[in-house]
């Protein structure tokens, strides 16, 4: 017999409606790091990140003992999309409109940025970017820094950050677009020499 280790998402998700709770804390431990890490990213405050983080998992455990889970097989973006939920209302609360909105700009992105798949070279120059840029990132708006943590630090394609955020994907390519040219524009003025493609 498998090791819940080995097992697929949808397969615990599946054992764990049936009533194996060792299902889910798989599932936890496999993804507690990377829904945290976004979480704490977006607001900055470890006591709002543990909050958010319970209540991420619990509208998990309800809806899936509720039977309301759909298969997918994209486990990790639906977590990643109630954490993105609970994180905007707990913005909304604050009342923390200071982000500098690029919303309503319409570009045909495609035709301005490569949505090539990563070879070696890319890879290398992301790993050197995500390096250079971490303490960048902080000073981009709300939205952008989201998108950049998302595709960065979580891999997620444009897609799944356009379904978790609930912008069209050619409103998350152009948060990315502004982040890059709010980067590169930062790095200037620091004198920084960014590989930003």
């Amino acid at each position: 017999m498998e090791s819940l280790m080995d097992l697929a998402d949808e397969m615990l998700v599946r054992i764990y409606a049936e009533g194996n709770n060792k299902a889910f804390d798989t599932l936890l431990e496999r993804y507690e790091e990377k829904i945290f890490s976004y979480i704490f990213f977006a607001v900055r405050n470890q006591d709002v990140a543990d909050d958010i983080f319970q209540e991420t998992f619990m509208k998990a455990v309800v809806t899936i003992q509720q039977g309301k889970y759909v298969e997918n097989g994209k486990f990790q973006a639906w977590l990643t999309r109630i954490a993105h939920n609970l994180v905007i209302d707990y913005f909304r609360q604050l009342k923390n409109e200071n982000c500098v909105s690029d919303d309503d700009v319409d570009y045909d992105l495609f035709n301005d940025i490569k949505l090539a798949e990563t070879t070696v070279e890319n890879k290398m120059v992301r790993e050197q970017v995500l390096d250079d840029v971490k303490l960048l990132v902080e000073h981009l708006p709300q939205n952008q820094k989201e998108v950049v943590f998302m595709r960065y630090y979580q891999e997620l394609s444009f897609k799944e950050i356009a379904e978790i955020t609930g912008v069209s994907i050619n409103t998350a390519l152009g948060r990315m677009r502004y982040a890059l040219l709010n980067l590169r524009r930062m790095a200037s003025k620091k004198e920084l020499h960014l590989a930003i493609s």
